[in-house]
């Protein structure tokens, strides 16, 4: 394989929630990183030293500025590994979408250099490392395993832990030949503590399913917290109660379960099958909570002509990231009841929230949203919701909360605020 001299060891092509902390990271560990992203906003925030996002362990690394992103590929020609890291959506009818790794192909194939390490890094549907082998050797004179490597290495990191993950997670390495192997491994183990080389679609697989287990998971918590609700059980004391030093398996907590990282997995191995499966029937599930928490609501209390709070808007607790949150769905099933006024707050995203489905919604203050409300939907659980719903029970004990997350932790989905001022007191 040719020798060609390189001033980075590695580029990121996307540096948003996948790719800016990896990018960091390695920049922490003495690798020669920089970064490449189309998103002017982000490019400014990073270069000028702040983190664009919440990634906690992160903003003294991005302030020392010593990783920039680029608006312009041509830093790829000059870098000996080039990481892809933008996303892989679903078309609306169960079809991986791959526009995104094409786009980046095309742009990247005038710089792709003999002896690069081209290397995959997030989520991607069965084939797809085979599916950019073939476009690299179609569309460039490139040819994998002799003048170019690749190989598909995926992040498995939980949001709000990258910094920890990055280095205590093995890290897969999926590639079928051995100079693509060997240069991915070395890559990644200035990170990883444990590298575990496969093939590229072992590697896609492991990914996929990882996210999918937990989605099962998480659906099969949300139809226990149905079915027990509509029996008048507590699905939180069926938890603690089956949880209870039993070896064999152990019952999730329900709650909104979406996010980029699961509510579209399910469909790259889908897609391929024209069956109905559970992985169907999870993202059945776990899609109908919004329409569980309004109806059953309703079932205590009328929502129509009240005022409603909505508490959190992104998809996990304590982030300020919105792709793929339930919250949106949450909000247009309250519409349908004809409220008097719906109040959003979600202190860690901005106002108005930029919201592709619902439009700029206003981002309230917690004390706004909460000043005259009747029923109070928690959307997110965020680590302060607990005191917040106390706060409304000192002043409006008669509100309705749906608190799937059980935020107010008095062990109950549906109740009146007062239930937390009467708890309280048993516990004193």
């Amino acid at each position: 394989m040719t020798g060609t001299a390189f001033e980075f060891d590695v580029c990121i092509l996307g540096t948003g929630r996948v790719g800016l902390p990896l990018g960091l990271s390695f920049v922490e560990a003495g690798v020669n990183a920089v970064g490449v992203d189309l998103d002017a906003q982000l490019r400014d925030a990073v270069n000028a030293g702040r983190m664009p996002f919440h990634e906690p362990g992160y903003d003294d690394l991005v302030a020392s500025r010593r990783f920039v992103v680029h608006g312009t590929p041509e830093v790829c020609a000059r870098s000996r590994a080039l990481v892809i890291t933008v996303g892989t959506p679903l078309h609306n009818h169960i079809e991986t979408d791959l526009s995104q790794i094409q786009r980046v192909l095309e742009g990247l194939g005038p710089y792709l250099r003999p002896g690069q390490l081209v290397c995959l890094r997030s989520t991607v549907a069965p084939g797809t490392t085979h599916f950019v082998r073939r476009w690299i050797e179609r569309n460039t004179e490139r040819r994998v395993g002799q003048d170019l490597l690749l190989a598909f290495c995926p992040e498995r990191i939980a949001e709000g832990k990258a910094y920890e993950e990055l280095h205590s997670l093995p890290q897969i390495v999926g590639a079928e030949d051995d100079a693509s192997r060997d240069a991915a491994v070395a890559l990644f183990s200035r990170l990883a503590p444990e590298l575990m080389p496969t093939n590229y679609v072992t590697a896609e697989l492991v990914k996929l399913f990882n996210n999918i287990a937990r989605y099962v998971h998480f659906a099969l918590a949300n139809q226990f917290a149905l079915v027990a609700d509509t029996f008048g059980a507590n699905i939180y004391e069926i938890r603690r109660l089956a949880n209870h030093k039993y070896p064999r398996n152990t019952l999730a907590m329900p709650g909104l379960t979406a996010g980029t990282c699961l509510r579209k997995d399910f469909g790259m191995i889908n897609e391929w099958s024209p069956y109905p499966d559970m992985l169907l029937s999870a993202w059945k599930m776990n899609e109908y909570i919004p329409a569980f928490l309004v109806e059953h609501l309703r079932k205590r209390t009328s929502i129509h002509g009240r005022r409603v709070a909505l508490l959190g808007y992104s998809f996990k607790a304590d982030t300020d990231d919105i792709r793929d949150s339930l919250a949106p769905k949450l909000y247009r099933y309250i519409e349908r009841q004809l409220p008097l006024d719906i109040f959003v707050t979600d202190h860690h995203l901005p106002d108005p929230i930029p919201d592709p489905a619902n439009g700029k919604v206003k981002n309230w203050s917690v004390e706004e949203a909460l000043a005259q409300a009747e029923c109070v939907f928690v959307a997110t659980n965020h680590s302060n919701y607990g005191e917040v719903l106390r706060n409304l029970a000192r002043r409006s004990p008669g509100a309705w909360i749906a608190d799937i997350w059980n935020c107010g932790g008095i062990d109950q989905i549906f109740y009146q605020a007062g239930a937390l001022v009467a708890a309280d007191r048993e516990v004193n």
